[in-house]
């Protein structure tokens, strides 16, 4: 009889971003748009793992879906900045070595997800910004766009009902358009972590949230958990909140539930809100937040395909 460990479980669980909506303020078409979204992104991802794939594979894959999807706050159909111009962050991370990859302020890379991941597999670095990470994509050969992919007149509309307001200093604080993001564990016990956002409606003075900084938006550790994180991303970044998790964890011993429920609290004690989806390599995965709802949704090697918004879903 053999000895060997039996192969770890497959988990997928993705997020459209958490934030100021409830029953009702969504239309039906918008309601089931998100969730036809959410399902795609899991049936991409949930394609690889089934297969034996790694996670890493898988949540760059269903990031891609819903960076193509205008429901979403990435890629095509991001939020505008105040100056009407369409800046969009990135990153991705690998939990069994660590290696991470991110962007931010990037304008012409189709997928920013597969931008990262050229930066984590084809740069020294980890971290590369506006003009320069354009360069780097386009000498890496990633699909480029022009501004008018990424543009919708829904989302100008937003920025001019925000501008309109009167207040200079204004972004979106309800965050109602959300982030994306995905985290996986698959059949070899590896968790990987990818999150896209084109930022807050509104930002200005070139701002960046917690979505490209490794331990605040996006984190990985096969001695722990990955993390994605979604909401008012510079209390993320002060929490720390994606390292936070894994170290309650790692260290402290805390069940995912446990750590993501307690990090979310001290987002919120502090003044922020948002969510967070997170994964285990036994494929234990869900999520926390503490905003009306959360775009969302989990599949598992079990036959698992469940999407949700609300948060009494």
């Amino acid at each position: 009889m053999s000895d060997a460990p039996s192969p770890a479980r497959w988990t997928l669980v993705v997020h459209g971003g958490s934030g100021a909506f409830a029953r009702g303020l969504l239309s039906e078409a918008e309601d089931a748009g998100a969730r036809a979204g959410l399902s795609a992104a899991l049936a991409a991802g949930a394609a690889i793992l089934s297969a034996g794939g790694a996670s890493l594979d898988a949540v760059e894959a269903a990031v891609r879906v819903l960076e193509d999807d205008p429901h979403f706050n990435a890629g095509r159909g991001a939020v505008f900045t105040y100056d009407g111009t369409n800046e969009l962050d990135a990153a991705i991370m690998d939990g069994e070595s660590r290696a991470a990859g991110a962007v931010t302020g990037v304008t012409r890379t189709r997928n920013p997800v597969s931008l990262a991941r050229a930066v984590m597999e084809r740069s020294d670095h980890v971290l590369l910004s506006g003009p320069g990470a354009d360069a780097f994509s386009a000498a890496h050969g990633l699909e480029q766009a022009d501004a008018g992919w990424f543009a919708l007149p829904e989302r100008r509309r937003q920025l001019d009902e925000l501008k309109a307001a009167g207040d200079d200093a204004a972004f979106d604080h309800g965050m109602k358009y959300g982030t994306v993001g995905a985290v996986a564990a698959d059949t070899h016990g590896h968790v990987a972590a990818a999150t896209s956002t084109g930022g807050l409606t509104g930002k200005r003075w070139g701002r960046i949230g917690d979505t490209p900084l490794i331990g605040a938006g996006t984190f990985a550790d096969d001695r722990a958990c990955a993390v994605s994180a979604t909401g008012s991303g510079e209390y993320f970044i002060r929490v720390g909140a994606g390292h936070e998790i894994a170290a309650r964890v790692r260290i402290g011993g805390e069940t995912i539930e446990a750590a993501a429920d307690a990090v979310i609290e001290e987002v919120g004690e502090i003044g922020g809100v948002g969510g967070v989806i997170v994964v285990a390599p036994d494929g234990s995965g869900g999520w926390s937040f503490n905003t009306p709802g959360m775009y969302r949704g989990l599949a598992t090697q079990d036959g698992d395909h469940d999407v949700a918004i609300y948060g009494d879903e």
